[in-house]
This record gives structure tokens, sequence and C-alpha cells, in this order.
């Protein structure tokens, strides 16, 4: 497992730009797979974006497409999530996952061990 930290959450109006960020420690994240999840009260967890390994491959549910980019530094052991033109749907608690196989964090998230513990995102019309 890897420990994951995020930050940048905040509260922003529609429109708006906010970029979160998750640091990772404990191992390299360069050695998982990468992904932001968003949760609101009642529903289940909703994957959001991910990134392979190499960062040569990135996924994208269709409501943030266009909108949202994924990205990751290894050498600082963080990965990003550049939220632009934000609307109040966005409005979740964000939480990044780790995973050594992508295919986990796409199709398997009860699988997903390495979890962080959110950051509220909060979108204002």
């Amino acid at each position: 497992q890897v420990h994951l930290e995020e930050s940048g959450g905040g509260l922003g109006q529609a429109g708006a730009s906010l970029r979160l960020s998750c640091a990772a420690s404990g191992q390299p994240c360069s050695n998982f797979a990468l992904a932001w999840f968003r949760q609101v009260p009642r529903e289940e967890r909703e994957s959001v974006a991910a990134i392979n390994k190499r960062g040569g491959s990135t996924y994208y549910i269709r409501s943030v497409k266009g909108r949202f980019t994924i990205s990751r530094d290894d050498a600082k052991n963080t990965v990003y999530l550049q939220m632009n033109s934000l609307k109040p749907e966005d409005t979740a608690i964000y939480y990044c996952a780790a995973d050594p196989r992508i295919d986990t964090l796409l199709t398997e998230v009860r699988r997903v061990k390495s979890w962080g513990h959110g950051t509220q995102v909060t979108v204002s019309s």
C-alpha cells in the first residue's frame, strides 16, 4: 500500500477552476496507476479520471471530459486533477486512489486498497 494525501479542494463559483493534488508516500507512485474518484452523500463513489503508470494513457468519465485533466509527476510523487469550467454538479468529496493495475481502478473499485482521506470541492451557481 501507499499513503495518499489530497489537497487543493475548496469553494469555487461555476465556471471557475481548481487544481487538486495528491501526494504519495511510503512507496514511489511510479509503481502505481492513479485515479481520482468523487462521492456525494447517499451515492456510490464515482470514478472521475485515471492515469496509467507511465502516464501515457488517461481515462475520464463523460461528464468531465474536456474540462478535467489528470496528470502525474513521479519525481514529486504527486498526481493532479486540474478542474476547469466547474459546475455545481461537480460538488463532492474527491479522493485519490492508487493500484498497481489500471484495470482495478477502472473496473474493480472494491479491490482498491490505497485511498486518500478526501478533499471537499464545492461549486456554487
